[in-house]
C-alpha cells in the first residue's frame, strides 16, 4: 500500500432511469500478447501486419505428426507479468487442451490452462482521482494460445482464413469481480495495460489487438454485492454475460452502461438473464447475442497429452524479480517525494515509462517544479498538437535541460524561455549558444530598467493617477517596459521598480 494513495470502497453504480436501484458489477478476462517475437509453442514469427499465412510453422497449421515445444522467453514474460501484479508464482503449472471447432483452430482444440495456472492470485491498484485508489483483485494469469483470423468482408460468398495469429502466446489476466462502473473498468485495463508496458511483457497495442478485454457485466440489489464479499458466493451478483473482445476504454464503458441497461429492463419486466457471451456494436450502442455461455464442460478440457506439466525453480524467479523496473505507482511516489511534484503532475509524467525516463534526464540537478511544468504544459502539449510521442521529440532532455538552467539563473525570463524553446524545437541547437549569438539574454541591470520605467511614467501622466487611485492598474506599466525592453527585462525588477516609482 502507498502511502499517497487512499484506498475507498468504491460507490456503487445506479443506474439511472431505472424503475428499482441497482448495482453494477463487473469482472474483466484481459488478453494480453505476449511480448515474444516467436510463438508459444512454435518458432514462428510473430510479426503484426505480415501477409495473410506467412507466419505458420507446421504445428500451428496442425499437420500430422508435429508436437509443440514450449517458448521458455514466454513462460519468462508470464512469471514476470505476475510479479509485477505482486501475484503468487506457481512453480508447478499444466497445459490443458480446450476443444471447439472453427475454421481458424486448425487443431480443432487450443491448449491453454484452466486447472493449474502458472500464475496465482495477485492485486492491481486502480487510480481513481487524486489521492484516491481502489484494489481490484486478479484471480489467476494462464499461457495460452491464440487462434487465427477469419475473414469475411473479401468476397460476397467466400470467407477467408488468416493463421499468422495462431499460435501467438497470450497472457489471459483474470480479475475478480471487484469492478463497480464503467469509469473504473476502463480505469482498471489503463493502468493494468500501464503496469504491462512498464514491464515490458506486453506493447499494450489495442488497435492492433494485441490486448483486447473481454467484460463480464451483471447487475444486482444493493447489498448483495457486500453479501458476496463476506461469503464469496457468486449467486449474490446475478447472472453475468460476457461481451467479447473490447479493444478500446470508450467502448468498454459505453458496452457496459447499455448492457447493464438491456439487463435491468429484462429483470424488471419480470424476465430472466441468460448467462451468454455478447458483442458490442459500436455503430448502434448495443450488444447483441453471440453464443450461449459455455461452462468448462461444454469445451471438454482435459490434460494436454503433448506436454509434460511446467516446473520451474524458486532460483530462476528469485532472478526475475531482482530484473523488475520500477512500476509505476513507486515511480510516482518517488517523484511525489523526491522532485515535489503534486500527485497529478507525477501522474502525468508516469503514464509511460518513456515519458518518466526523459522528465528524470530533464529534472536531474535541476529545479523538478520547474522541469515538470516545461515537460508537461510545453512539450507533451507540443508534442500532442502534432499527434508525436515523447521518442520522436525533437528537443532532447539535454536541451530542455539548458532552458531550464537558463531560466534558473535568470540568463532570460519566462518570456523569452518560450521564444527559445520555438527555436530549439524547429531549428535545434544549444540553448545557452543561442541566446548568446541572439542576443536573447535577460536585462538584469536595474539602472537600465529604471531609466524605462521613468520613461513611461513620464510620458503618460494620466495612467499613473490611475494606477496611484487602483493599484491594480500598475500591471499596465509592466507590461510596457516589458514591450520598451523587448520582454528581456527581469519582471520580477520591472514590478518591484514600477511600485516603488508609483508610490504603491
Amino acid at each position: 500500500m502507498l502511502d499517497h494513495l487512499a484506498y475507498e470502497a468504491p460507490a456503487p453504480k445506479v443506474i439511472a432511469g431505472a424503475k428499482e436501484d441497482w448495482e453494477l458489477v463487473i469482472g474483466m478476462e484481459v488478453h494480453a500478447q505476449v511480448a515474444s517475437k516467436a510463438k508459444l509453442f512454435s518458432g514462428a514469427s510473430t510479426q503484426f501486419g505480415a501477409e495473410p499465412n506467412s507466419n505458420v510453422a507446421f504445428v500451428d497449421a496442425a499437420m500430422p505428426g508435429m508436437l509443440p515445444v514450449i517458448n521458455e522467453f514466454c513462460v519468462e514474460q508470464a512469471v514476470r507479468t505476475g510479479l509485477g501484479l505482486k501475484a503468487e508464482i506457481n512453480l508447478t503449472s499444466a497445459f490443458d487442451r480446450k476443444n471447439y471447432f472453427y475454421p481458424d483452430l486448425p487443431q480443432g482444440y487450443q491448449i491453454s490452462q484452466l486447472y493449474h495456472p502458472i500464475v496465482g492470485e495477485g492485486e492491481i491498484i486502480v487510480d481513481m482521482g487524486p489521492g484516491v485508489a481502489r484494489k481490484v483483485r486478479v484471480e489467476r494469469i494462464h499461457l495460452e494460445q491464440d487462434a487465427g483470423k477469419s475473414i469475411h468482408d473479401m468476397d460476397p460468398n467466400k470467407s477467408f482464413v488468416d493463421l499468422n495469429r495462431t499460435g501467438v502466446a497470450l497472457m489471459e489476466i483474470v480479475s475478480r469481480p471487484d469492478i463497480r462502473g464503467p469509469e473504473e473498468a476502463a480505469a482498471y485495463v489503463t493502468k493494468l495495460r500501464q503496469i504491462l508496458r512498464y514491464l515490458g511483457t506486453c506493447d499494450g497495442n489495442m488497435q492492433e489487438g494485441s490486448m483486447r478485454a473481454d467484460v463480464n457485466v451483471s447487475v444486482c440489489r444493493p447489498g448483495q454485492y457486500e453479501k458476496y464479499m463476506e461469503t464469496q458466493d457468486f449467486g449474490h451478483l446475478g447472472t453475468r454475460c460476457e461481451i467479447k473482445n473490447m479493444n478500446s476504454m470508450r467502448f468498454i464503458q459505453m458496452a457496459i452502461d447499455v448492457e447493464a441497461r438491456r439487463q435491468i429492463a429484462i429483470l424488471e419486466d419480470g424476465g430472466e438473464i441468460v448467462q451468454e457471451t455478447r458483442l458490442y456494436d459500436a455503430d448502434k450502442n448495443e450488444t447483441r447475442s453471440m453464443r450461449s455461455k459455455e461452462e468448462a464442460h461444454d469445451y471438454r478440457y482435459f490434460p494436454c497429452p503433448d506436454l509434460m506439466p511446467l516446473e520451474i525453480e524458486q532460483g530462476w524467479v528469485d532472478d526475475i524479480a531482482a530484473s523488475l523496473p520500477e512500476l509505476p505507482d513507486e515511480k510516482m511516489a518517488r517523484f511525489v517525494k523526491d522532485f515535489g511534484l503534486s500527485e497529478y503532475d507525477a501522474g502525468v509524467l508516469t503514464a509511460e515509462a518513456e515519458n518518466a525516463a526523459y522528465f528524470e534526464q530533464v529534472a536531474k540537478g535541476r529545479d523538478g517544479k520547474l522541469a515538470a511544468n516545461w515537460v508537461i504544459n510545453e512539450l507533451f502539449g507540443r508534442l500532442k498538437k502534432e499527434d508525436h510521442g515523447i521518442t520522436e521529440s525533437p528537443v532532447s532532455p539535454a536541451q530542455l535541460g539548458s532552458i531550464i538552467e537558463l531560466i534558473s539563473a535568470d540568463t532570460i525570463s519566462g518570456k523569452i524561455a518560450k521564444e527559445l524553446f520555438e527555436i530549439v524545437y524547429t531549428e535545434g541547437g544549444d540553448p545557452a549558444q543561442i541566446v548568446e549569438e541572439r542576443g536573447m539574454k535577460q536585462v538584469t541591470d536595474t539602472g537600465a530598467i529604471e531609466a524605462a520605467v521613468d520613461q513611461i511614467i513620464a510620458d503618460n501622466p494620466a495612467q499613473v493617477e490611475k494606477a496611484q487611485a487602483n493599484p491594480k492598474l500598475a500591471g499596465w506599466f509592466v507590461g510596457q517596459v516589458m514591450k520598451a525592453t523587448g520582454g528581456k527585462a527581469n519582471p520580477k525588477a520591472v514590478n518591484q521598480l514600477v511600485s516603488r516609482k508609483l508610490g504603491l
